[in-house]
């Protein structure tokens, strides 16, 4: 399900707040963090477990960082951290590139489970709190992570782009820029933008009277 743009899937359990997944596999629970606030922290650039075996339900099994955010990542349920991902002591940024995916946190045998998921929810049964955080926190998420944010503002749409082609020049392939423009010629100047310089438009949406265009760098 899609809330406000930001992606919840109906195969997953959620904690009351949106921020922490869970997905049943066999005898084991896999944890993660969702949309909500992968969007809320920011572009993560480190991540450090806790050297913990048993785990409480509330308690942290790692930290995340970004630039402007700290915070615990807290379990919803009691029971043994069989395995974490590794993968993220050295690719944090995948917390954020597929919360749902590659960047799920830990694997834990669950020790009261049928107790512990009474305080959990599906997304049908929790839209109306997601939503509600969604607005609470100002949350906007998109098709792709921003690693770039621009902002243009009262200017015309020749100047972002005047703009947005040096930043392209000393970003890496691979990286996403998010431009925000109130100029209405935004999605046609973009899309010839994007066709001349061979770069790739993910999402253009507007909101309100602004236009917000997610591209990434191709090469």
């Amino acid at each position: 399900m899609e809330i406000d743009y930001c992606k919840f899937p109906d195969e997953l359990l959620y904690d009351s707040e949106g921020f922490i997944w869970l997905k049943k596999e066999n005898d084991l629970a896999r944890i993660g963090i969702t949309s909500i606030y992968s969007a809320f922290a920011g572009k993560v650039s480190s991540v450090k477990f806790k050297d913990v075996r048993d785990v409480e339900k509330g308690k942290g099994v790692c930290s995340i960082e970004s630039p402007t955010h700290f915070s615990i990542v807290k379990v919803p349920i009691k029971g043994k951290v069989v395995n974490v991902n590794s993968a993220l002591l050295k690719n944090p940024w995948l917390i954020n590139d597929s919360p749902y995916g590659d960047g799920w946190f830990a694997l834990i045998e669950p020790s009261q489970l049928a107790v512990d998921e009474k305080d959990l929810f599906t997304v049908q049964n929790a839209q109306e709190k997601f939503l509600a955080q969604i607005k609470q926190l100002r949350i906007r998420c998109f098709a792709a992570f921003p690693d770039h944010e621009m902002f243009g503002i009262g200017v015309e749409c020749a100047m972002v782009l005047a703009k947005l082609n040096d930043l392209m020049m000393k970003i890496p392939a691979g990286d996403v820029v998010h431009i925000v423009s109130d100029d209405p010629t935004t999605p046609l100047e973009m899309r010839r933008w994007a066709e001349q310089s061979r770069q790739k438009i993910i999402e253009i949406r507007k909101e309100d009277k602004l236009y917000h265009v997610v591209v990434r760098k191709e090469r």
